[in-house]
């Protein structure tokens, strides 16, 4: 006979399991003007020089990541140093894509990362091929 005294649980256990290990993107949002469309992305706490954004004729795709902190050593850190007991700060990288109903004028495309959120602003136009896009303040 089949005991179910534990499967709930183990059941609850697998699910924590895979939800550590599943990838986080960041949240998004996107608006749309008569004239361009703006894209928010929250990045905390990754540096402005990782981030890269490129854009096609009717895409955008924005990628970046999140290094984790190194750990100390003995031969440089403090070998007292606190370590986590508990951390789910998410490293690695990710990347998202954006595709939009009309084309998007690329050449017209500009980018600011402040506070740990990140700002593309797409103008609207046709064309084709892909650019990449400098991050600035």
């Amino acid at each position: 006979m089949l005991t179910l005294r534990n499967a709930p649980f183990e059941l609850f256990e697998k699910l924590e399991q895979q939800l550590s290990h599943a990838e986080r993107v960041p949240a998004a949002e996107v608006r749309e003007t008569d004239s361009a469309y703006t894209i928010s992305l929250e990045l905390p706490g990754v540096e402005r020089t990782s981030i890269d954004v490129k854009a096609t004729e009717r895409s955008l795709v924005i990628s970046a990541e999140r290094k984790a902190p190194e750990a100390p050593t003995a031969a440089t850190g403090d070998p007292g140093q606190a370590q986590p007991l508990i951390s789910e700060f998410r490293y690695g990288t990710w990347s998202r894509s954006f595709r939009f109903p009309r084309g998007i004028h690329r050449d017209g495309l500009k980018a600011h990362y402040r506070d740990g959120v990140l700002q593309v602003t797409a103008p609207k136009a046709e064309g084709a091929g892909a650019v990449t896009v400098t991050v600035g303040d």
